[in-house]
């Protein structure tokens, strides 16, 4: 625990240069001031959602009864989902307006994320996009887009536009340097168009801890090499930095930044430390930088603010991290097929807790409407 009014280890974080997001947003947690709280004590400067988060939110308690009784019961739910949704989205983006004022426009973002379902559909997702801009209406709006092949063209489209976006469920280090290229093209389009590339805000979201389990899961099957569990995970997530430095820099970049555009940054997603066996904050430890995010859970924040070591790590053991990779090769876990198995059951599995969701919502819409 730190000393009386020494800087806490978020603080210490955020003085390396990484900002502090929370992964998970409630109604409850908006209008009664705890997510105002973590602001002011836990130095967090963003927020990200997603549909299990809105899930677990929407179908529990009665913060959102007010507002569903006043909804047109021949909704459909789908549309009773957005209209909550976006604005739970609206409030928390008025919650961080300073702080988006006060960075820059470097932090303060809130994420909505389209319909997982529409992950393979580019122009769907596109018009999705497009939409939640315009009916959220915030400057400090992130429209997350999942990171499939098809969001790729999405990607572009939406930067172009204009607008600002979260691309998620990155896995694998081939997919990152093409959403990188995505975006690099969309502020290319927007700056040929006479737009403004400096009201466009992009991170790219990696997903750390799932990495981990599914590559250990192959190691507990294969037998031994016990010695890389829990290894790859990092390794990936440093060579994705080296990747990042490199693509925001040289002439190409330089033209873009002189016309006020701003580096994609990475963001840690998925940092709760699912193997009890491994440190509770390993994701966070591990992955301290200059110019990323990691958008944590509550308890990670908590942990975190209790016994967190920040040290700018991103930078080492670089030389480690190819190693890991080659004797997880040699082991027989194949890297290509741990990366596209995650990206397909991150899709899976957002599409479902959707799913899931809207079906709750209809039962609760209608049992309101007949109250």
């Amino acid at each position: 625990m730190p000393e009386a009014n020494s800087p806490t280890p978020l603080e210490r974080l955020s003085a390396l240069g990484q900002s502090v997001w929370i992964d998970n947003l409630s109604r409850d947690s908006i209008r009664g001031g705890h997510l105002r709280e973590l602001i002011d004590g836990a130095a967090v400067v963003g927020a990200t959602s997603n549909p299990t988060i809105f899930e677990k939110a929407m179908t529990s308690g009665s913060a959102y009864d007010e507002q569903m009784h006043e909804l047109d019961p021949q909704l459909d739910v789908r549309e009773v989902f957005w209209a909550l949704a976006e604005q739970d989205i609206r409030e928390a983006c008025d919650v961080f307006a300073d702080t988006f004022e006060a960075t820059g426009h470097r932090d303060g973002y809130v994420s909505l994320e389209v319909e997982a379902n529409l992950a393979y559909d580019a122009l769907a997702t596109y018009e999705q996009a497009m939409r939640l801009h315009g009916e959220v209406d915030r400057a400090n709006l992130l429209v997350k887009i999942p990171a499939t092949k098809p969001g790729l063209a999405a990607i572009e489209d939406v930067i172009a536009a204009g607008r600002s976006i979260n691309i998620t469920l990155i896995f694998s280090l081939r997919r990152y340097e093409e959403v990188a290229e995505s975006y690099l093209r969309g502020l290319e389009r927007l700056v040929a168009s006479g737009g403004d590339p400096r009201k466009v805000a992009s991170v790219a979201s990696f997903f750390v801890s799932r990495i981990d389990t599914e590559a250990d899961r192959r190691l507990d099957e294969i037998g031994g090499h016990d010695h890389l569990k829990g290894k790859l995970a990092v390794a990936n997530a440093k060579r994705a930095y080296e990747r990042y430095r490199a693509i925001f820099a040289g002439p190409r970049w330089d033209y873009l930044l002189g016309k006020g555009a701003t580096p994609q940054r990475v963001l840690w997603a998925s940092t709760s430390t699912k193997n009890p066996a491994y440190p509770d904050v390993m994701y966070v430890d591990e992955l301290a930088g200059e110019e990323t995010v990691n958008t944590m859970p509550e308890e990670t924040i908590v942990a975190y603010q209790d016994h967190g070591d920040p040290e700018p790590r991103l930078n080492e053991g670089l030389e480690v991290a190819e190693r890991v990779f080659e004797e997880l090769a040699q082991a027989g876990v194949d890297y290509d097929d741990v990366t596209q198995t995650l990206e397909r059951e991150g899709v899976e599995k957002f599409a479902q807790s959707y799913d899931e969701l809207l079906s709750s919502l209809e039962a609760k819409h209608r049992a309101l409407a007949a109250a």
